[in-house]
């Protein structure tokens, strides 16, 4: 019987499994990379070296985390937004996000004779722009 302190009914592993989680199959090595718990994350699935919970990985998030559990940039939407509007012929807004490869671009271009820089801060401000390490950036 279980102990009545616990005050978890699935300490020992995952929502709806009774005890810890099975071992990998046999013939197939440890199982890393491949889902199986390896004493941190109960097999949820996120693989070797995951925290386990979706949004809470090994290192923190000084910005906090988006909805997606992705942790935020230190980069924010508004000022590149901003920077590329005001002198995005020169990909000011790119170069400040870290995409250098569109920046020298919008550079060479005059940010495609101020056409390019002006849609590109519009979509800079009103959609989930990334950094180049993929992380969203703040509002």
């Amino acid at each position: 019987m279980a102990d009545p302190s616990n005050s978890s009914p699935f300490q020992d592993g995952p929502p709806g499994s009774y005890g810890p989680p099975p071992p990998p199959p046999g013939g197939y090595g440890h199982g890393y990379g491949y889902g199986y718990s390896h004493g941190h994350d109960y097999g949820y699935g996120y693989g070797y070296g995951y925290g386990g919970y979706p949004g809470h990985g090994p290192y923190p998030a000084p910005h906090g985390y988006d909805p997606y559990g992705r942790p935020y940039s230190d980069k924010s939407k508004i000022a590149a937004g901003l920077l590329q509007l005001t002198v995005g012929y020169f990909g000011v807004g790119r170069f400040y996000t870290g995409h250098t490869g569109i920046a020298v671009a919008q550079l060479l271009t005059c940010g495609g004779c101020g056409v390019w820089a002006l849609i590109d801060g519009i979509i800079l401000l009103a959609t989930d722009s990334t950094d180049p390490h993929g992380r969203p950036l703040r509002g």
